[in-house]
């Protein structure tokens, strides 16, 4: 018998899944009682789900009405839970292409700072691209992506800047989304994209900022020209 937080888990993935997906759209009421019947748990677990749903702003709990679906404007749209959603959904392509757009807006940032900083945390960059180029020679596709959330955790926790540091999460949400995805001219763990996340790597070791910062931009618009390219 699955644990309450097992049971907890499947009621929130489910429901939001289905709102992400457009199942339940903006505007459905959600009943407790029909959730409870559904899915055969307690009412506390659909409280706790709702809560949970509220906070991402998926739902909102309105008198006289109910608890009800909320449009994607309302979404908290940087959250791990929605981008996995999302990356499941038919918005994958859309989300790639937007988060690599604010990507394109931080992580050069990040570089340029890292390279400042130098220290340990620019070693961290170098291995952690070292690590995507033996992955991607011997064809370890997990390896690979463990290597490559490494990677931009490393960049943006050694910018120094909270925020940026706070960022990572989302990162490794939308990278591990793509693991999904069977499209291999986007998903391929290739030499030529772990050579680019080295090139970041050097530069930041080197402290040289302005290229790390230039190689970095380079690393994400590669990418994003490749998912809109293919969405296209």
């Amino acid at each position: 018998m699955p644990t309450p937080g097992g049971l907890h888990a499947h009621v929130l993935d489910t429901l939001g899944q289905r709102i992400v997906d457009g199942t339940l759209a903006p505007g459905t009421v959600l009943r407790p009682d029909d959730v409870v019947d559904e899915f055969g748990v307690s009412r506390s677990v659909v409280r706790e789900a709702l809560r949970v749903l509220q906070s991402l702003g998926l739902v909102e709990p309105r008198q006289r009405v109910g608890t009800q679906v909320q449009p994607s404007t309302r979404w908290e749209l940087l959250a791990p839970s929605v981008i996995r959603w999302r990356g499941a959904s038919g918005a994958y392509f859309t989300q790639q292409r937007e988060l690599l757009e604010l990507r394109l807006g931080i992580e050069p940032v990040a570089a340029w700072l890292t390279a400042d900083h130098g220290g340990a945390a620019a070693d961290a960059v170098l291995a952690a691209a070292e690590d995507m180029v033996a992955a991607a020679a011997a064809g370890d596709g997990r390896a690979y992506l463990d290597a490559d959330v490494r990677f931009h955790r490393a960049l943006l926790t050694g910018s120094g800047n909270t925020v940026f540091a706070h960022f990572a999460g989302t990162v490794e949400a939308l990278l591990r989304t793509r693991t999904s995805e069977s499209r291999d001219t986007i998903t391929g763990w290739t030499a030529e994209a772990a050579a680019r996340h080295a090139a970041v790597g050097r530069a930041v070791v080197d402290r040289e900022a302005r290229v790390a910062s230039d190689a970095a931009a380079d690393l994400v618009r590669t990418t994003r020209d490749e998912f809109v390219a293919e969405a296209g």
